[in-house]
C-alpha cells in the first residue's frame, strides 16, 4: 500500500553523501530543489526575454507583467527611491513563488525526489527572513546613521509612556524575522499536510473496503482536488505576502521616522 504518512514528504534525504572537516555537507533533496528552483527561474526568464520584441509574445508579456507587479509593489509601499531594492525583492518573490509551485508537483525522477517544498522547512524561511532583516539594519544604519533609531521612537508619544512604547517597538522589530519566516513556513507545511491526509483517505478506503471504498473515496478525492487548487493560490499568495512585508520593512530603512 502507498505510504500515507503526511509527514514523510518533508524528510530530508542525502542524495550525494559528503563530509569535510567533520561536517556533513551532503547534497540532499532540499539542496536539489533549491538548485532546481534557481535553474527553472533562470531558464524561464531567459527564454521569455530572449526575443525582446517590441510587440511581446505571451511569455515575454508574462515576464513583463511580473516585473511591473513587483515594481508597483515597491513604489506603493516604500516610494520611488525603493526601486534600488528591486533586484532583491524581485529575486525573493520569484524564488519563493517557483519553489512553492515546484512543491505542488508530486513526482520527480530519482530516489528521494518526490514532492518536496523547500519553503515548508523553517530553516529555509528563517534564512530568507534573516536576510531581509539584516538588509534593513545594514542599509538603514548606512543611509541614516543614528537617525535610524527614530524607527523605535514614534513621534507625538507623551514622554511618560515613551520608554514603554520604545520597548514595544524594539521587541516588535526583533521579532520580525520570526513572524516573517513562520508565516510562510506554517502555511506551506499545513497545506501540504492537509493534501496528503485527504489523499491518504482515498488509499486507505480502497485498501480497507475494496471497490466500495473507492466509491466512498469520491468525497475525499473531490476535497483533494479542491484543496490542490486552493494550495496553488496559497503558493502565490505566500510569495506575495513575503515580498510585500519585505517592501514594508525596507521602507523603514529608507524612511525610519514615523
Amino acid at each position: 500500500m502507498a505510504d500515507t504518512n503526511p509527514i514523510k514528504q518533508f524528510e530530508v534525504h542525502e542524495l550525494v553523501p559528503f563530509e569535510a572537516f567533520g561536517l556533513n555537507l551532503a547534497f540532499t533533496n532540499s539542496s536539489f530543489f533549491m538548485m532546481l528552483t534557481t535553474l527553472v527561474t533562470i531558464v524561464l526568464f531567459t527564454l521569455a526575454m530572449s526575443s525582446r520584441a517590441l510587440v511581446p509574445n505571451r511569455s515575454q508579456s508574462v515576464a513583463e507583467i511580473i516585473y511591473g507587479f513587483v515594481a508597483d509593489m515597491l513604489r506603493s509601499t516604500a516610494g520611488n527611491d525603493a526601486l534600488r531594492f528591486f533586484p532583491f525583492v524581485f529575486t525573493l518573490f520569484i524564488f519563493i513563488l517557483v519553489a512553492n509551485m515546484l512543491g505542488m508537483f508530486p513526482y520527480f525522477p530519482g530516489p528521494g525526489l518526490h514532492s518536496f517544498t523547500i519553503t515548508s522547512h523553517l530553516i529555509v524561511t528563517v534564512a530568507l527572513a534573516m536576510l531581509v532583516w539584516l538588509t534593513v539594519i545594514v542599509y538603514g544604519v548606512f543611509k541614516n546613521g543614528a537617525k535610524f533609531l527614530k524607527l523605535f521612537v514614534p513621534s507625538g508619544v507623551p514622554g511618560y509612556i515613551l520608554p514603554f512604547v520604545v520597548f514595544i517597538e524594539v521587541i516588535s522589530f526583533i521579532s520580525r524575522p520570526v513572524s516573517h519566516s513562520v508565516r510562510l513556513f506554517a502555511n506551506m507545511l499545513a497545506g501540504h499536510i492537509l493534501l496528503k491526509v485527504f489523499a491518504g483517505f482515498i488509499v486507505m478506503l480502497g485498501a480497507g473496503l475494496g471497490v466500495g471504498g473507492y466509491f466512498i473515496g469520491i468525497a475525499p478525492f473531490a476535497m483533494t482536488l479542491g484543496l490542490t487548487a486552493l494550495e496553488f493560490l496559497v503558493a502565490f499568495l505566500q510569495a506575495y505576502v513575503f515580498a510585500i512585508l519585505t517592501c514594508i520593512y525596507l521602507s523603514d530603512a529608507l524612511h525610519p521616522g514615523h
